[in-house]
């Protein structure tokens, strides 16, 4: 029989040992807010260009905060389109030990 050395370990002390958290978690909470763009989105009738017309800003710039897989969108962009869709931005700074929160889509 083998030892694994990942069995008991969580997920996230494996994707740490492999240098890849920071980015895991970076798509993991693009994906989100994309999700929650797109959503409310759909809910008040906005089309991509009124969208983008409504924060000042190129239609190819909501495109990419709409790519989950990008996450070089500035939060300046996040903001406006959060204001656009009469939201918030919230982002916090927590310790690491903490245990992590789900992100509601409300």
């Amino acid at each position: 029989m083998t030892s694994n050395p990942h069995i008991g370990s969580s997920l996230d002390n494996f994707l740490e040992e492999d240098g890849v958290l920071a980015e895991v978690n970076a798509v993991a909470l693009k994906r989100v807010l994309a999700w929650q763009i797109l959503q409310e989105m759909n809910a008040k009738g906005l089309s991509k260009s009124k969208m983008a017309a409504s924060m000042n800003t190129s239609r190819s710039s909501l495109d990419r905060l709409l790519d989950s897989s990008n996450t070089s969108v500035t939060l300046k962009t996040m903001d406006r389109a959060a204001a656009v869709l009469g939201k918030r931005l919230q982002i916090e700074l927590v310790d690491s030990q903490e245990p992590k929160t789900e992100i509601s889509a409300g």
